[in-house]
């Protein structure tokens, strides 16, 4: 069995990477506490701290203008991408509830990029079979229910245009992908992984990134 080279995430190493990271932007950061305040018993829905940078750098070192994001809930990861897309990106973000959306709305106005943003309320697989069909997009995000993980995949990967990134969030459910007995959103995370993994059209590498990120490159 391989040994793993990192050191245990400690709260006091946690602390020492976030404070090496950019800082969030004071809208980021007045979201995270906001998310936390209205809907406690939900806010492991928001992407981890360390995660906003994440995205903003990687749209940046993809020059990502077309941007596609499956679960929204209160908008940080839409927030953190728009942040740094050019003044004429557009990102897609997909999701069904108004009022974690709503949230979401006020952050973006705040921030100034609610232009670059269109929202739409829906089941993601409707939204995402409405899209043009030819490979367009540069960048995507996929982080909502994970039983439907390999639906978002399928129509993602066959509209991303050749070297764009594909993002898939949680694909280490806390460490249960490991267990042969893994049973409901764990066991569907399992067997996404596997099929990221045999899919001849992309170049993916699974990082240990909060909990789990996976990151798919569209060969041509």
């Amino acid at each position: 069995m391989a040994e793993p080279k990192g050191p245990p995430l400690t709260p006091e190493l946690y602390d020492y990477v976030l404070s090496h990271n950019p800082s969030l932007h004071p809208v980021q950061q007045h979201l995270v506490e906001a998310t936390r305040s209205r809907f406690p018993e939900v806010p492991r829905l928001q992407i981890a701290p360390e995660q906003a940078p994440f995205l903003a750098f990687l749209v940046r070192l993809t020059g990502a203008r077309r941007i596609v994001e499956v679960g929204t809930f209160t908008g940080l990861s839409a927030l953190s991408m728009a942040l740094a897309m050019p003044e004429d990106g557009k990102l897609t973000a997909c999701d069904i509830s108004r009022e974690w959306t709503d949230v979401a709305r006020e952050a973006w106005a705040e921030a100034g990029v609610a232009k670059k943003i269109d929202l739409r309320l829906a089941p993601a697989v409707e939204t995402l079979r409405s899209l043009p069909d030819e490979p367009w997009i540069d960048m995507s995000f996929i982080d909502a229910d994970k039983i439907s993980y390999p639906v978002y995949w399928e129509e993602i990967v066959r509209r991303t245009r050749p070297g764009g990134l594909i993002a898939i969030d949680n694909t280490l459910y806390s460490g249960e992908v490991v267990n042969s007995w893994a049973v409901g959103d764990a066991a569907a995370i399992q067997a996404f992984n596997d099929i990221v993994r045999s899919d001849a059209r992309v170049d993916a590498v699974l990082l240990t990134v909060a909990d789990g990120m996976t990151l798919a490159f569209r060969r041509p």
